[in-house]
């Protein structure tokens, strides 16, 4: 019985965290408690512990006396998310090639599972691939741990990749990058397995990057 609200409240952070990094949450909506406990049929108490985390998170914004409302992508936030997944992607990656045993049984699958999802335009699937890939590179290398800290780091980039995906070609060349990522895995190959991470990491920002221009409504504003 003790442990039913915590287990409650992983579920709604979980619900709402995935809706805001998809965008069906988009930033700037409301996220009203009340409402919330009614959809979800659940006491106040794990919705308020779920948006707490999320706020901590700086995936919603609590605005005394006013609500609660999900917050404008921070492209500094992003870049710094970029910058330390790089440094640990490409750690991670070149481990997995020196140390990982029948690698393209785990990762080929994947890559096939993402050329499926482009060809049938199924892109809202697209990132829980691509997240999958990339944890299954951390397995590899034996440092699964490595995954989390990346994942608490690339949040508000997570909200960019999504609003990437349906740039025309984007994912195509992105699954082929990952590809070329698991070859040079499974042949293990560092120096080759580093480089394909590299630029796949660095091209998928720049697409990413443009983006932060020509969608200033999602983002917050960092001029001052």
């Amino acid at each position: 019985m003790q442990n039913r609200a915590p287990q409650k409240a992983e579920q709604v952070y979980e619900l709402l965290r995935r809706s805001i990094i998809m965008l069906d949450l988009a930033p700037g909506a409301p996220v009203v408690e009340k409402n919330l406990c009614a959809e979800l049929s659940m006491s106040r108490t794990p919705v308020r512990e779920a948006v707490q985390r999320l706020a901590d998170e700086g995936l919603v914004h609590v605005i005394s006396h006013s609500g609660t409302y999900v917050s404008h992508i921070s492209f500094e936030v992003a870049e710094e998310g970029f910058v330390i997944r790089r440094a640990l992607e490409i750690e991670s990656v070149r481990r997995a090639a020196t140390v990982a045993e029948d690698a393209g049984a785990e990762l080929n699958p994947i890559v096939s599972r993402m050329r499926a999802l482009v060809q049938t335009g199924h892109l809202h699937d697209y990132l829980d691939e691509d997240d999958a890939f990339h944890a299954a590179i951390a397995r590899l290398s034996r440092m699964p741990r490595i995954w989390r800290f990346i994942t608490l780091a690339k949040v508000h980039l997570d909200r960019m990749r999504q609003l990437s995906a349906p740039v025309p070609g984007h994912l195509a060349m992105v699954t082929e990058q990952h590809a070329a990522i698991a070859a040079a895995v499974a042949a293990g190959k560092a120096d080759q397995a580093e480089l394909a991470m590299r630029i796949h990491l660095e091209s998928s920002f720049d697409v990413m990057a443009k983006l932060h221009h020509e969608r200033t409504g999602m983002f917050l504003s960092e001029d001052t």
